[in-house]
């Protein structure tokens, strides 16, 4: 397409920008059209992924029959199948008549599932067949029935990662991605973002006769800095809201205003939440109280590692048995090699048996074998044990932990000690002072 015709097309669609990458999605857009080749859009949320679809259908053989759109994520699971490919008259409860689904509503049009990544997999199956046959079966008939439909489908998630974890078909993924447009998310569109913003705020003060805004040079400079993690959908609501809001002419009597960078950033939320892989559960991000727990535990059980990892490194290998303690192993550390490579810490299978007390109970000295190079190894690793003392200890963090635990369980040392992983021995060791006080 030359420049004037993707601009009548911009027109045409009411599309906003010139950013490289969204003129070129929309090129596709407009060479696919003339096909019945399946079309998945992709792009984040807010980004504009509905009009494509549109451009597509417009400019095919298909324009002048049905177009339909779909989000699949609005529709319950338990009445998919019936929406999209129909039912029969009492197939369910609720069912008081027959209802055509949208692939027989779409026949010879145009149909658009919006998030088909939230599809069930038996859905999925479904639609697979449609696609590669045109055929479908009404809920609760056992008749075949045929449709002609062109589909484009859309989604802000990786398919590809949903396959991976099971979500999502693989056959029905290759089937759809046969031809894939991309929309760019709104950071990427620096230049496009200041256009968009003003078509908004025009737009909003014509229809209900507002002054128009305008903004100072840094205000415009803070307007392109920001991030947009709702893409175009955000940008519109900011607008719409300053223009609600700031109404303060330039002059008595003008017809438009302006606002700076310190009055715009009262609108953008530049305090997001941090972007950590946490759980994301009904539509919240979202940490349980036995996560958290489990969380703490873990941390403890590393902390207890590495001081256990310190005293080996400090002494030169594991306590020696006490007696009727005769499964304790004996293990110092073995030395570097000739070949200057690095010391190694074993640590045998038995000795995760050892008691938590074990550390208290033993002062002896280690024998090591003549000729061994274990005395100086020791001295050279003196200086590691100092700098682990200071960087790794974490005494008041421990504190803290066990305080919490005890008041979980009301002060009962046995069930805090079994939710922190530490025998009750090892919790009463390291007990606040002021809980040793009392009992």
């Amino acid at each position: 397409m030359d420049s004037q015709e993707l601009q009548r097309l911009k027109n045409k669609f009411d599309i906003i920008g010139n950013d490289a990458s969204l003129n070129r999605a929309l090129e596709m857009a407009v060479a696919v059209a003339s096909t019945d080749l399946t079309v998945l859009v992709t792009g984040e949320s807010g980004v504009g992924k509905d009009v494509i679809p549109k451009i597509i259908h417009q400019n095919s053989s298909r324009k002048t029959k049905k177009y339909l759109a779909v989000n699949c994520a609005a529709i319950p699971e338990g009445t998919v199948d019936s929406e999209l490919f129909g039912h029969e008259k009492g197939s369910f409860t609720g069912a008081y008549e027959a209802r055509r689904g949208y692939f027989e509503e779409a026949n010879g049009g145009t149909l658009f599932l919006d998030e088909i990544g939230e599809l069930p997999l038996a859905t999925q199956a479904k639609l697979l067949r449609v696609l590669q046959s045109g055929e479908y079966i009404r809920v609760g008939s056992s008749k075949v029935d045929k449709t002609d439909v062109r589909l484009i489908a859309a989604t802000n998630v990786d398919l590809q990662t949903a396959v991976a974890q099971g979500k999502f078909r693989q056959d029905l993924y290759y089937r759809l991605s046969s031809v894939c447009i991309t929309i760019p998310p709104l950071r990427e569109r620096k230049e496009d973002v200041y256009l968009l913003f003003r078509k908004f705020t025009t737009d909003f003060s014509e229809k209900y006769s507002r002054k128009k805004v305008n903004l100072s040079r840094d205000a415009i400079e803070l307007l392109l800095s920001y991030r947009w993690p709702g893409n175009i959908r955000e940008l519109q609501s900011l607008a719409n809201t300053v223009s609600l809001f700031e109404t303060t002419a330039v002059t008595p009597n003008a017809e438009r205003c302006e606002i700076n960078a310190q009055t715009l950033s009262k609108y953008i939320k530049t305090d997001e939440a941090p972007m950590l892989p946490v759980k994301f559960q009904d539509g919240k991000q979202a940490i349980s109280e036995d996560e958290k727990q489990g969380i703490y535990k873990a941390l403890y059980s590393l902390k207890e590692e590495v001081e256990e990892l310190k005293r080996i490194i400090a002494t030169g290998g594991y306590p020696k048995p006490q007696d009727g303690q005769s499964h304790y192993i004996d293990r110092p550390v073995i030395p570097a090699g000739e070949d200057g490579g690095a010391n190694i810490i074993s640590k045998p299978e038995s000795y995760n048996r050892m008691d938590d007390d074990v550390d208290n109970q033993y002062d002896g000295e280690m024998s090591y074998p003549e000729g061994s190079r274990m005395a100086s190894n020791i001295d050279d690793q003196s200086h590691l044990h100092h700098d682990a003392e200071k960087s790794l200890t974490i005494k008041g963090s421990n504190e803290e932990m066990i305080r919490s635990a005890l008041a979980r369980h009301g002060g009962n040392r046995k069930k805090a000690a079994e939710e922190l992983g530490i025998s009750e021995r090892t919790l009463y060791r390291k007990l606040p002072e002021e809980f040793r006080r009392t009992r």
